[in-house]
Protein backbone atom coordinates (compact mmCIF):
# COMPACT_ATOMS: atom_id res chain seq x y z
CA UNK A 1 0.00 0.00 0.00
CA UNK A 2 2.72 2.54 0.65
CA UNK A 3 2.01 5.88 0.17
CA UNK A 4 -1.21 5.30 -1.10
CA UNK A 5 -3.83 8.31 0.36
CA UNK A 6 -6.98 7.27 1.51
CA UNK A 7 -8.26 10.29 2.62
CA UNK A 8 -8.46 13.90 1.06
CA UNK A 9 -6.67 16.26 2.67
CA UNK A 10 -8.69 19.63 1.40
CA UNK A 11 -11.76 17.27 3.00
CA UNK A 12 -9.93 17.34 6.55
CA UNK A 13 -9.25 21.22 6.23
CA UNK A 14 -13.00 21.50 5.39
CA UNK A 15 -14.46 19.34 8.47
CA UNK A 16 -11.58 21.25 10.98
CA UNK A 17 -13.41 24.31 9.82
CA UNK A 18 -11.47 27.15 12.20
CA UNK A 19 -8.77 25.25 13.40
CA UNK A 20 -5.22 24.54 11.84
CA UNK A 21 -4.53 20.72 10.36
CA UNK A 22 -0.92 20.42 10.90
CA UNK A 23 1.68 18.60 8.53
CA UNK A 24 1.56 15.67 9.88
CA UNK A 25 -2.20 14.97 10.56
CA UNK A 26 -3.38 13.59 6.99
CA UNK A 27 -0.67 11.39 7.24
CA UNK A 28 -1.25 10.09 10.36
CA UNK A 29 -5.32 9.86 9.74
CA UNK A 30 -4.37 8.18 6.43
CA UNK A 31 -2.34 5.18 7.78
CA UNK A 32 -5.08 5.03 10.81
CA UNK A 33 -7.49 4.34 8.10
CA UNK A 34 -5.79 1.70 6.26
CA UNK A 35 -5.33 0.18 9.26
CA UNK A 36 -9.20 0.20 9.97
CA UNK A 37 -9.71 -1.54 6.53
CA UNK A 38 -7.05 -4.49 6.83
CA UNK A 39 -8.73 -4.74 10.19
CA UNK A 40 -12.05 -5.08 9.07
CA UNK A 41 -10.80 -7.22 5.86
CA UNK A 42 -9.72 -9.90 8.75
CA UNK A 43 -13.10 -9.96 10.62
CA UNK A 44 -14.75 -10.14 7.32
CA UNK A 45 -12.25 -13.24 6.00
CA UNK A 46 -12.71 -14.65 9.77
CA UNK A 47 -16.85 -14.75 9.10
CA UNK A 48 -16.05 -16.37 5.52
CA UNK A 49 -17.20 -13.02 3.85
CA UNK A 50 -15.88 -11.29 0.98
CA UNK A 51 -17.52 -8.44 1.44
CA UNK A 52 -16.48 -6.12 3.99
CA UNK A 53 -19.00 -3.64 6.27
CA UNK A 54 -19.53 -1.28 8.77
CA UNK A 55 -19.91 -3.67 11.57
CA UNK A 56 -15.97 -4.84 10.88
CA UNK A 57 -15.15 -1.76 11.93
Amino acid sequence: MGSEWIIVKSKIKEIAGQYNVSADFPEVLNEKVKQMVRDAIKRAEANNRKTIMGRDI
